[in-house]
């Protein structure tokens, strides 16, 4: 009885050996993967923001303008450019 039961714990210990690190390599994929997952929702609702800015400096003349002052420096004639330093 002994004999078996020292036989049954050696095959328990050995299937343990062999079959451990293939499963916690298995867990170390499964989470990387939905760290992708999420990375990919991100990534679609930024570039819909983006699609969306796209859509308003097309369409929209007042957003345009407020983009060329902001990114350009833009002036209109007779506007005197004043710059804040911090």
């Amino acid at each position: 009885m002994l004999k078996k039961a020292f036989w049954l714990f050696g095959l328990a210990v050995f299937l343990l050996v062999i079959f451990l690190p293939g499963y916690t390599k298995l867990q170390e994929l499964r989470d990387k993967n939905r760290e992708l997952e999420n990375k990919i929702k991100r990534v679609i609702v930024e570039n819909s923001l983006l699609e969306e800015e796209i859509r308003f400096i097309r369409s929209d003349p007042v957003y345009q303008e407020k983009i060329i002052r902001q990114k350009l420096g833009v002036v209109r004639k007779g506007e005197i450019p004043i710059k804040i330093v911090p």
